[in-house]
């Protein structure tokens, strides 16, 4: 049975998404339920800064409310030189750095080339990497962007070379707007895992197209054992108007533990703290598995099904 490594980014790139602030108490409560779930990481917040992110802004606080589970690392997202020392003060596991292998991308994101921005990261790579705190890049627009259209394979590896030069530990490869198919999916992923064997490698998948769950079993036949998930399916990109969120937590988890899967995932946690999610962010979310159960969660025999059977049960017994 492999086993694979889930990450729950709902409580950052899922709650940076909604219009509601959520309270700080709340945000703490769901982490901790999350941290019970067997989560190999846990993205809990984001130390942009809160002009930026006012749904966000209560990003120290939550970390030093949060109950630190053992074996889970919990890692946050940081842009600047200025978010690594914030979040550093905070006792993180692991900085997660963000830019776009579009140069349209970036700049419409983050509103900054993609030299300004490896510049950046470079600075807190130097900052962050004094320490024991590892360091992970997540690169957006990997299997298409928005504006520009496909991203060759060989610039995607350029940027994933320029960053494992740094000497991060990962790389997550972002489906920022739900462009990846899983052909495509498979053959990058492939060569990733080839060229940088030593990094860990996450796929982040958006369900934008439906095809979320397709291109997670292709990443699983390349040899991949991480993925970013979302509880609730929580998400998505100011680029991809009307489009879903994330991969759904439950409705991954759910799909690889029937296909025989080590997870690591206790999926009834998991739904409970999906549950909570409508009551905090003030509308529904797209999981299916919350709406329509697991695959043998069974349902009552009708009465009338009831009555006929009992009814047919003596006629049995008369022409037996």
């Amino acid at each position: 049975m492999k086993r694979l490594y889930i990450q729950e980014v709902a409580t950052r790139d899922g709650f940076q998404n909604e219009a509601r602030f959520i309270d700080t108490a709340d945000k703490i409560a769901m982490v901790d339920a999350l941290s019970q779930c067997g989560y190999a990481k846990i993205e809990v917040t984001s130390f942009t800064s809160p002009k930026a992110i006012p749904v966000l802004r209560d990003a120290e606080q939550v970390m030093h409310g949060i109950q630190r589970h053992p074996g889970v690392e919990y890692t946050v997202l940081v842009p600047n030189v200025r978010g690594a020392e914030r979040a550093l003060a905070c006792a993180i596991d692991e900085a997660n750095l963000v830019m776009s292998v579009s140069e349209s991308h970036n700049r419409s994101n983050l509103r900054m080339t993609r030299e300004q921005s490896f510049a950046q990261l470079k600075e807190v790579v130097q900052v962050v990497g004094q320490g024991p705190v590892a360091i992970n890049v997540s690169l957006s627009t990997v299997f298409g962007c928005p504006m520009q259209g496909d991203i060759a394979n060989d610039e995607v590896l350029r940027w994933v070379g320029r960053f494992a030069e740094l000497g991060v530990r990962g790389v997550t490869l972002c489906d920022t707007t739900g462009m990846a198919f899983p052909s495509q999916v498979r053959a990058l992923s492939a060569q990733v895992r080839e060229r940088f064997a030593h990094l860990q490698t996450t796929l982040h998948f958006h369900n934008t197209r439906g095809m979320a769950l397709a291109n997670a079993l292709a990443a699983i036949e390349a040899g991949i054992d991480r993925f970013d998930a979302s509880l609730g399916g929580l998400g998505g990109c100011p680029y991809a108007p009307g489009a879903s969120g994330n991969v759904c937590t439950e409705d991954l988890v759910h799909m690889l533990q029937l296909m025989g899967y080590d997870t690591g995932i206790d999926l009834d946690r998991v739904l409970a703290a999906a549950g909570r999610l409508p009551h905090l962010i003030g509308h529904d979310v797209p999981s299916q598995i919350l709406k329509a159960g697991r695959r043998l969660d069974l349902h009552p025999v009708p009465a009338r099904v009831m009555e006929m059977q009992q009814q047919e049960s003596p006629l049995k017994e008369i022409t037996s």
